[in-house]
C-alpha cells in the first residue's frame, strides 16, 4: 500500500478574543471579498479542573485548573478554494506550587506555562468528490490523532487528499511532516529509566524532555525518537457498502523508523429492539530504512462484542500484544503521534500496547433521553496482565487495573454547552518488585461551550 499520512494542526487563542466571536453564515462566493465576508467563525471555550490523589508507592496529590479553547475562521469557497486558521490557548487559573509534582501539567503548555499558538493554518480545495488540504490542520486517524484527553489536542502539518468516487468507499492519501503535541503530552515527561516505554506506547515521544515540544510543530521523527526524518506517509481505504459492516485499512510509513498497518472491521445488526455488534482490530509494525528505532517487530490484536438494548450500550473487549526481547521496547506497539484506537484502553491506563500484555475491558453506558434529560452516564473496568518483558517495570510481571465513570450533561437552557464529570481509579498503574505499586483516585470537571 502506498505510503501517505493524514495531518492535522490547530491553534490556541486568548480568552479576550473568544469573547468577541461572531458566527457568520457561509455560502458560495463569486469573488475574494465575498469569500471573506461570507466566512465562518467557530470555536470552543473550555474550562478544565483535575485532581489526582496518589496512594501506594506515591503519596503526592496534584491538581490544576485552566480556561481556554480555540477560535477558528474559515472563508467561504471561491472556485472550490478556501482557507482557514485557528488559534488555541490554555491559561492557568490556580497558583503554581513550588513542588513540581503537585502541579498537574497535563492542562498547560510547555513547563506548565500558559500557551497560545496558531494551530490551524490551511488551504483546501474541493472538486466533486475529491478534496485536498494542506498546512496545519486537525488529523484524527487510528495511529496519528488528536488525543483530545486534556486541555488542548495534538495537531499536525500535512498534505491530505481524499476521494469518494467509488461507491461506499473513501480513499485517503496523505503525507505528514510535523506534529504539535497537545497538553496531555506533559504527562509523559521523564529523564531516565523506563518512562520512554510508557510514552511510546501511550501516544507520545520516546525522547527525554520532549514536553518542550507541546504546542510546537516539530519534525515527526524528531518528536518520536530524536531523529529528523522525511515524515510519515499514509494510504487508507474505508468501505461501508455492506449494511451494518464497516471495513478500514491504513498503512503508515514512518521513514527510517517503522511501517505500521492498521486494520479494523465493525459489524452490527438488529433483532427487534436488540442491536448486537462485533468488532476486531489488528496492528502490525516493522522497522524500515535506517531503522532509527532499531528493530521493530510488534503485533497487536483485539476484539469487542457488545449489544445495544433500548438506551443501554454494554460491551466486553479483549486484546493481546506480542513480545520480542530483541526488538525495540521488547516488541511493544509504538504510537508516538497521538494514536490511541485500542478497545481495551482505560481513561489513563494504556498498558495494552506494552510487550506481552493481555488486557480485557467491560463497559456500559445509559442515555437518559427517554426520561427527559440530556444526560449520558457510563462506567467501565479494565485489567492488564503485564508480562515480564513489558519494559515499563523491568523484569517484573504484575496486574494493573482501572475502574472509572463518565457523566455528560447538556442543559437545555444553554444551547451548545456540555458539562462533564469523569473519574478514574487505577490500581498498581506501575509496580516493581520493591514497592507496593502506584495507584490514585482522579476526578475531572470539564465545561465545553461550542459556537
Amino acid at each position: 500500500m502506498k505510503k501517505i499520512l493524514l495531518s492535522a494542526v490547530t491553534a490556541p487563542i486568548r480568552l479576550s478574543l473568544l469573547a468577541s466571536v461572531l458566527v457568520l453564515s457561509a455560502t458560495a462566493s463569486d469573488d475574494l471579498a465575498g469569500a471573506f465576508k461570507e466566512g465562518k467563525v467557530s470555536g470552543q471555550i473550555r474550562a478544565f479542573y483535575i485532581n489526582r490523589d496518589y496512594s501506594g508507592a506515591s503519596t503526592v496529590q496534584r491538581d490544576g485548573v485552566t480556561l481556554g479553547g480555540y477560535l477558528k475562521y474559515e472563508t467561504d469557497s471561491l472556485y472550490g478554494f478556501s482557507v482557514g486558521a485557528a488559534f488555541y490557548t490554555t491559561n492557568k487559573l490556580d497558583s503554581k506550587s513550588s513542588t513540581a509534582t503537585e502541579n498537574d501539567l497535563t492542562l498547560f503548555g510547555s513547563n506548565g506555562e500558559n500557551e497560545t499558538y496558531l494551530g490551524e493554518a490551511y488551504l483546501q480545495y474541493k472538486y466533486g468528490n475529491t478534496a485536498f488540504k494542506t498546512g496545519r490542520q486537525k488529523l484524527d486517524t487510528p495511529l496519528a490523532g488528536l488525543d483530545d484527553a486534556r486541555m488542548l489536542p495534538s495537531l499536525f502539518e500535512a498534505y491530505v487528499l481524499s476521494n469518494t468516487d467509488i461507491k461506499d468507499t473513501t480513499l485517503i492519501a496523505a503525507h505528514v511532516t510535523k506534529f504539535a503535541a497537545g497538553t496531555f503530552a506533559n504527562g509523559y515527561n521523564y529523564t531516565t529509566g523506563t518512562g520512554n516505554v510508557l510514552a511510546l506506547t501511550a501516544g507520545y515521544s520516546g525522547g527525554a524532555g520532549a514536553t518542550k515540544y507541546v504546542g510546537q510543530f516539530t519534525d515527526m521523527g524528531t518528536y518520536a525518537i530524536g531523529h529528523d526524518t522525511k515524515g510519515v506517509s499514509v494510504a487508507a481505504a474505508i468501505y461501508s457498502g455492506i449494511p451494518g459492516l464497516k471495513l478500514q485499512l491504513w498503512d503508515y510509513y514512518a521513514y527510517d523508523i517503522l511501517n505500521a498497518v492498521y486494520a479494523e472491521a465493525n459489524y452490527g445488526w438488529s433483532i427487534g429492539s436488540v442491536a448486537p455488534y462485533l468488532a476486531a482490530q489488528y496492528i502490525k509494525e516493522d522497522d524500515v530504512g535506517s531503522s532509527y528505532a532499531t528493530k521493530v517487530n510488534s503485533d497487536f490484536m483485539a476484539a469487542k462484542a457488545g449489544v445495544k438494548v433500548a438506551n443501554f450500550d454494554i460491551y466486553v473487549a479483549v486484546s493481546h500484544n506480542s513480545k520480542d526481547s530483541s526488538a525495540a521496547i521488547n516488541g511493544g506497539t509504538i504510537t508516538p503521534w497521538g494514536g490511541m484506537p485500542a478497545y481495551t484502553q482505560g481513561m489513563v491506563t494504556r498498558h495494552q500496547f506494552m510487550a506481552g500484555t493481555d488486557a480485557w475491558k467491560v463497559a456500559g453506558s445509559y442515555n437518559w433521553k427517554d426520561m427527559g434529560a440530556n444526560l449520558n452516564t457510563g462506567v467501565y473496568y479494565t485489567s492488564f496482565d503485564m508480562d515480564t518483558l513489558n519494559g515499563y517495570s523491568a523484569n517484573h510481571a504484575w496486574t494493573a487495573t482501572e475502574a472509572g465513570f463518565d457523566v455528560i450533561y447538556s442543559p437545555e437552557a444553554v444551547k451548545n454547552l456540555q458539562l462533564r464529570l469523569r473519574g478514574n481509579f487505577p490500581r498498581d498503574f506501575k509496580e516493581t518488585a520493591a514497592d507496593g505499586g502506584t495507584s490514585w483516585d482522579e476526578y475531572r470537571v470539564i465545561a465545553n461551550y461550542n459556537f
